[in-house]
Parts: structure tokens; sequence; C-alpha cells
């Protein structure tokens, strides 16, 4: 992974700083957002609120209501701005690794009736490929060592865990239930291990963005 710029990001909630990197390997690019001083080198530094993103171009851009992506993504940024301090690293894994086209993909065969795990297995693909190694270089650049991380995936903290990165707290983000995500949600939670505490279908609520 290598480090290529920054640049003031000014938005709604607060004027971010956003860090760009390039993954050898593949080429991609992934960036991070950060507030304040997020380095944690030192002794007796309370670990910034962070989040890991897996870009969403359906939910984070155009506003989609099949997914929680978009609004995790805006709650998030809010929840850092309100600390002053934290760090967002936005890593471009579309689809939960499959990619966008093969997310349409996947939306079409839910729309026939499968469940997002039922889709990407039809489509030859695990349920997550998504790989989280990449945060190691970019958090060692930044100085962070410990996170409080926002995610309601255990996996996620178990793969951050492993590659060394320690997760001084998991903080709970169930945002954004309506009528159009209630089973995905429900299968987040039952078949991929979410900690949802409300993902019963008859809990809905539209949240606007």
């Amino acid at each position: 992974m290598t480090y290529v710029a920054s640049c003031k990001l000014p938005t709604p909630y607060a004027v971010f700083t956003i860090h760009g990197f390039e993954e050898g390997a593949t080429g991609k690019e992934h960036l991070a957002i950060t507030l304040g001083d997020v380095m944690t080198t030192g002794d007796g530094i309370e670990p910034p609120l962070a989040r890991t993103h897996s870009e969403c171009l359906t939910g984070d851009a155009l506003f989609s209501m099949r997914c929680d992506c978009g609004y995790q993504l805006d709650e998030a940024l809010r929840s850092i701005a309100r600390e002053g301090r934290g760090i967002l690293l936005y890593l471009r894994q579309e689809g939960r690794g499959i990619g966008l086209l093969n997310k349409v993909k996947a939306y079409a065969l839910q729309d026939k009736g499968a469940d997002t795990v039922e889709a990407n297995a039809a489509l030859g693909f695990a349920d997550d490929l998504r790989d989280y190694s990449i945060c190691k270089p970019m958090l060692d650049y930044l100085g962070v060592a410990s996170l409080r991380l926002m995610t309601n995936n255990p996996r996620k903290v178990a793969s951050l865990e492993a590659l060394g990165i320690n997760i001084a707290d998991r903080v709970p983000l169930e945002v954004g239930r309506n009528p159009h995500n209630t089973h995905y949600l429900s299968t987040k939670a039952g078949k991929l291990g979410h900690l949802l505490t409300t993902h019963q279908d008859d809990d809905v609520a539209v949240v606007g963005r």
C-alpha cells in the first residue's frame, strides 16, 4: 500500500482531511478520512472513534434503500464530527468484494426471492470476499494502533484483531432500517452473524438521509 496525497475535505459535518492510498498488487485506490489527531502511539491516548467502510456505490452515492450502507456512512461521519476526532477508512470493495456489476446481478436474484447470501452463492461467490488486511498499512501510516470501531459485524472485529490492530471497543452502528431492507438486515443477523438488536421484519421505520 502506497501513500499518495492528502487534502482538506469540507463536508456538512466537519472539515475532514482525506488521505489517498494505492494498493500495489491491484492498483485499487483507498481512502482514509480523518478528523483531529488520530495517532495512538503514545501512552494513555484514548483510541479514536473509527469505521472501516467498504464502498457501496448504490447506497453511498445513489441513496439506495436496499441496504444500510449509505446510512452507516453518514452516521459514522456525523459521530466522528461530534467527537471532533476519528477516522474512516473507505475501502474500494464494492458488493462485499464481488464488484458493482455482480452486485447488480445479485440484486436481480434477490428481486426473485433469494436473500443476499443465496444470491452470492448462485453467482459462485462466498458470502463475504472483503480483505481487511489493506487496513493495516493505512493505519500504520497514520500512527493508529488502537480503535473504537463502529460496526455491527463481529467478523470485522476478529479480522482486524488478527492483523494486530487493537479494538478497544465495538460501537454499534444500527441505522437506516426501512421497508426495503428489512429482509436484508434479517439475513445479515441470521446468516452473517451481525449483532443487530432490532432485526425483526415488523420493526420498520423509514429513515431519511
